[in-house]
């Protein structure tokens, strides 16, 4: 019951926040709804990007993977942190400054467009097409998250699976659709927090009153499973490059870049860069630490979570709980109801985000100037945006639903879903948007071309080269190489051919790229 309890007042909260906004944003514009206006300060800005960025995959699909798979599944988090830097530090003060620079910009879409003064559509319809579908199935991934916690928090809801869904999406929905771009930052906000403090409490109490059986990293040939990896080192080659292919997706991360742009000054990027970059090493650290200490941990009931360990390496379902099950033993109910709410947290932070995204994309850059002809009134902007969020979250569901009817479906593996997305917007957009921000001879052509090869070739590489979606004998041969490793490289080839082989861009153009890169600017 007291975990009900923790769990409610954490959806009061979150829903406050969204009617707060809802309540003051009444006569905004599209920029208010989708950028916040470009006034969002820099820790709320690192905080936002951050929780964003981690879903639902951070304290269930990682350390689950790790937990099943071996330590060799770390190169992940080395990825990620290693992209996350990398990003912060040389992508975000300068796409604040292009995007402002590029017609004020507000979507990435229009920045990619107006970055190059085009006046054609193709860009943009490009990528809310690529958008739509990738978003929606990261979404579908966070409502997969949000309803295996309250299955586990909640077992009425054991043989109900389809209204936990239900309820979890309706929540998110309801909050996003009210309050914009605001609501989804400062909720965002205090549940990077939540995050934070549950990833680092369960290891340190874990170890203060945990015990532990070393005898649980031995081998299982018995049960058919290869020795515990405990050194990342000695992982295969094939495991090292895909970990830290993860880092790339970073580039072409839409609802963690469109964090930069809102930024309200290029100065203060600093400041969330280093707010960023801490979070994000202490916890990919801590969810390392969990999974590496659940491996040998003993319950209070005497039991070890690897007993059935066979089940756990081939059931994506019982992986996944690894984080759940240890904070139900080690905390008394209501404070593990309020650190199981940072798993709902991670999910709804990613959620929100990308539910805007994915509405901004559409409304700013094909229902505006496409359909509207640019005759669209703010009022109406902002109630289009809001009907494509619910359009998307009515389709995510019904994809996570199909998880629930088929268990061994790739709709039911969290980390199966984010990695697909992931990869898709990183080969798509990451290799277009850093040759945007860093080379002057750099066109619209090129972009177009780049954003279509990278696409093509990740989803190509999905589908014939791993056996993510398809079984085996399915597949042409199986690389265990992530998807978005030739799909980045392919991408950036072609982006470069096409703009080397074509006319450089104009006068226009090379004052864009001027004023942006003048640094005595800081607006």
């Amino acid at each position: 019951m007291d975990k009900i309890i923790a769990f409610i007042l954490y959806f009061v909260v979150v829903l406050a926040i969204g009617i707060y906004f809802f309540l003051k944003s009444k006569g905004g514009d599209e920029k208010e709804y989708f950028l916040g206006g470009r006034h969002m300060g820099p820790f709320v800005t690192a905080m936002s990007a951050q929780a964003s960025d981690m879903s639902g995959w951070l304290l269930m699909g990682f350390p689950g993977a790790i937990f099943a798979l071996g330590m060799g599944q770390v190169w992940i988090g080395i990825g990620l942190a290693l992209g996350t830097a990398a990003n912060w530090i040389f992508v975000a003060t300068r796409l604040r400054r292009f995007s402002k620079a590029s017609g004020d910009s507000i979507t990435l879409p229009q920045y990619l467009t107006n970055r190059f003064a085009s006046q054609s559509s193709v860009l943009k319809v490009i990528c809310a097409i690529i958008f739509l579908i990738s978003f929606t199935v990261y979404v579908a991934s966070a409502f997969v998250a949000g309803k295996t916690v309250f299955v586990s928090v909640m077992p009425w809801f054991a043989d109900k699976t389809d209204l936990a869904l239900l309820i979890f999406a309706a929540l998110i929905l309801l909050y996003t659709f009210l309050g914009g771009y605001k609501a989804v930052c400062w909720t965002d906000f205090f549940q990077g927090l939540m995050m934070l403090i549950a990833l680092l409490a369960v290891p340190i109490v874990m170890d203060a009153v945990g015990h532990f059986d070393p005898t649980q990293y031995s081998e299982f040939a018995d049960k058919g499973i290869a020795a515990f990896n405990t050194n990342p080192f000695t992982a295969s080659w094939q495991d090292i490059v895909t970990g830290l292919g993860w880092g790339l997706g970073y580039f072409g991360m839409p609802h963690i870049l469109v964090r930069f742009m809102s930024i309200n000054k290029p100065s203060q990027v600093k400041k969330s860069a280093a707010v960023a970059i801490v979070w994000v090493i202490l916890t990919l650290g801590a969810a390392i630490i969990i999974a590496y200490l659940g491996r040998t941990y003993i319950t209070s009931d005497g039991s070890a979570l690897t007993q059935n360990l066979l089940k756990v390496v081939k059931d994506a379902d019982d992986r996944k709980l690894i984080f759940v099950n240890i904070v139900c033993d080690i905390f008394p109910g209501f404070i593990a109801g309020i650190l199981l709410s940072a798993i709902i947290a991670a999910a709804m932070s990613t959620a929100d985000s990308q539910l805007l995204v994915a509405s901004s994309a559409f409304t700013s850059d094909i229902y505006k100037p496409l359909i509207r002809k640019d005759k669209a009134s703010d009022k109406e902007m902002l109630w289009v945006g809001r009907i494509v969020v619910m359009i998307v979250a009515v389709v995510a569901f019904f994809i996570a639903k199909a998880g629930n009817d088929n268990p061994a479906s790739w709709t039911n593996d969290i980390m199966n879903m984010v990695e697909n997305a992931w990869g898709l917007f990183g080969a798509a957009f990451g290799p277009v948007i850093i040759l945007s921000l860093f080379w002057r001879r750099f066109n619209y052509k090129g972009a177009v071309a780049g954003i279509i090869a990278g696409a093509v070739a990740d989803i190509i590489w999905l589908l014939c080269f791993t056996t993510t979606i398809l079984p085996a004998d399915k597949i042409i041969y199986d690389t265990k190489i992530y998807e978005i490793v030739p799909g980045f490289i392919f991408g950036l080839v072609v982006a470069i051919i096409v703009t080397v082989i074509t006319k450089a861009p104009g006068k226009e153009v090379e004052a864009i790229y001027a004023r942006a890169t003048d640094k005595t600017i800081d607006d």
